[in-house]
């Protein structure tokens, strides 16, 4: 339990900042844990999340793919020119600056990867930020990712050093990806990706920092180390944690600095990691590891067992094995069965705690 250590910083609750961004990483650094990101797709999925973190008083990072935001928005909106999207995603995080008070623990509202055909909606966002800014003090969001891996170096560093100089002023931290992460996530298929392509640089990662941290310090970096979206067997994916090591040491000696972990690192992929590979990964300085497909299982899984276990109270609005007229509105009623789905969901993540080696999770 994070939040209960005697040395966790003070003062951080509620919706986070950049600044108290890098304090919570910080202390995740100095006790060696990460903190689970959870996608979520709807209000019953954020407070999922914002149970289990509450229940194991542990920090947690809310984030919303552009996938994810249209279909908080509602599946019957047309997205044209990603209007649904911003719409979505800025209605997520103004739902978790609502009801995060009532759990009284450290939330980071973050949006997952933005490619740079999605850039429409990264703009929107940070449109939003800036209004919310304005009249709050705070921007609205915590932290949003650009994932231009898929663009050559250059190009993808100075968007990076675009929008951060546009974002910093408002203490909104930046996650950018350099290296692919294999697989298919939220319509962006990258199974075919040249295995190369997977394994980020130690020279690749210091040009991001060298670029960035003149800027602020707000910023983190997903960089490949093998990591594939979705769900695979054992063995099927070589995950090389162990380069992250050598990424800190890089920086470390060419930046100049005494610490022995100068990178935020983030891991992406991380449903069906082993507990060794997160272990390792931890150890070398990451911050933050994505969670989605694990979730949309653990979710499906709650509703699935309560319709197997009532099935034949989920036929018709009367009638069931107590009668003919016997009314079943007790187990078809939604807040009946998408609260068994939100039970299972919240169990999982409470389990990405431990994985993550969070304090006394």
């Amino acid at each position: 339990m994070a939040c209960d250590l005697p040395d966790f910083p003070k003062g951080l609750t509620g919706v986070l900042d950049g600044a108290q961004c890098q304090t919570l990483f910080d202390f995740a650094h100095s006790k060696g844990f990460a903190i689970p990101a959870i996608n979520c797709t709807s209000s019953s999925s954020v407070n999922c999340v914002l149970e289990a973190a509450r229940d194991t008083h542990n920090p947690v990072i809310i984030q919303v793919s552009q996938g994810g935001a249209a279909f908080y928005c509602g599946k019957g909106v047309k997205d044209t020119n990603l209007v649904a999207s911003i719409a979505g995603a800025v209605a997520l995080a103004l739902h978790v600056r609502a009801v995060a008070p009532m759990y009284g623990i450290p939330v980071v509202i973050h949006s997952d990867h933005c490619a740079k055909k999605l850039l429409p909606w990264f703009d929107g966002m940070l449109d939003a930020d800036e209004k919310y800014f304005k009249e709050h003090g705070v921007a609205l969001f915590s932290s949003h990712m650009l994932d231009l891996s898929e663009e050559n170096d250059d190009e993808n560093i100075e968007t990076c050093v675009q929008y951060f100089k546009r974002m910093a002023p408002m203490k909104i931290w930046l996650e950018m990806e350099i290296g692919i992460t294999g697989g298919v996530e939220d319509g962006v298929d990258n199974s075919g990706v040249s295995k190369d392509k997977l394994y980020t640089s130690p020279e690749q990662v210091y040009s991001v920092h060298k670029a960035l941290a003149p800027i602020g310090p707000y910023f983190s970096i997903a960089a490949a180390f093998g990591n594939v979206h979705g769900v695979y067997k054992p063995g099927n994916v070589k995950l090389s944690p162990e380069l992250l090591k050598g990424h800190q040491e890089y920086t470390k000696k060419e930046a100049g600095t005494a610490k022995d972990l100068p990178l935020y690192l983030v891991f992406h992929g991380g449903s069906g990691s082993t507990d060794a590979e997160i272990k390792e990964a931890v150890t070398n300085g990451v911050i933050k590891m994505n969670i989605d497909t694990d979730m949309q299982w653990a979710y499906w899984d709650g509703l699935r067992k309560f319709e197997a276990a009532n099935r034949d109270y989920l036929q018709g609005q009367i009638g069931n094995p107590k009668g003919p007229d016997a009314p079943n509105k007790s187990y078809y009623d939604p807040r009946k069965w998408v609260r068994e789905a939100e039970v299972s969901m919240v169990a999982r993540t409470k389990l990405a705690y431990k994985e993550l080696l969070c304090p006394c999770a």
